[in-house]
């Protein structure tokens, strides 16, 4: 069939001889490879093969990255969980509540007299852990606050003594750190 169109198309005079040769010899069937060194400049774009694989990479190392980050996340969690259940302070006997303020609510936690002084002091830190809270060294919340320093409710910082001022006529009467209203 594609014969007859040949020879249709070289009556007619629409091609020659040499054009049909040339058609005959790149025919889709009977295609020959060129050997030898092509056009280096000329680079062959990226097929959709290439693409979606180039997108499945780099999909498949967001997804590592983020279980790593999850990994290292749950890592830091049972560090601090153990940090705190292992040195959390004993408050059996406590009976007196030292308030504290929890986001905008305020809370409570019994304490001993000498808890609280210690706390009052910065000697003794408030933890939160699974929505109860526990006392602390101030040791231990050095070594939470390096993993994480948003987990403290209440850490005071030891505050030095400020120079008793000479003129103060109020310098006899100084006001106790318990003191309850």
């Amino acid at each position: 069939m594609a014969n007859a169109l040949q020879e249709q198309l070289l009556k007619s005079g629409l091609v020659d001889e040499k054009k049909l040769k040339q058609a005959r010899q790149s025919s889709p069937g009977k295609k020959k490879k060129k050997k030898g060194k092509g056009n280096a400049e000329a680079a062959p774009a990226p097929s959709a093969a290439d693409e979606a694989r180039r997108r499945e990479a780099k999909r498949s190392r967001r997804l590592n990255e983020e279980r790593k980050a999850a990994a290292e996340r749950k890592a830091r969690e049972a560090q601090i969980r153990q940090l705190i259940e292992t040195h959390r302070v004993d408050r059996a006997g406590a009976d007196v509540a030292y308030h504290f303020q929890h986001g905008r609510v305020i809370r409570h936690v019994y304490v001993t007299p000498k808890q609280r002084d210690r706390l009052g002091s910065g000697q003794l830190a408030i933890v939160n852990l699974d929505g109860a809270y526990e006392v602390i060294p101030r040791d231990t919340a050095e070594r939470i606050a390096e993993r994480d320093p948003e987990r403290f409710l209440v850490r005071n910082d030891p505050e030095p003594r400020a120079p008793s001022d000479e003129d103060d006529p109020y310098a006899g009467y100084e006001v106790p750190d318990d003191l309850m209203w």
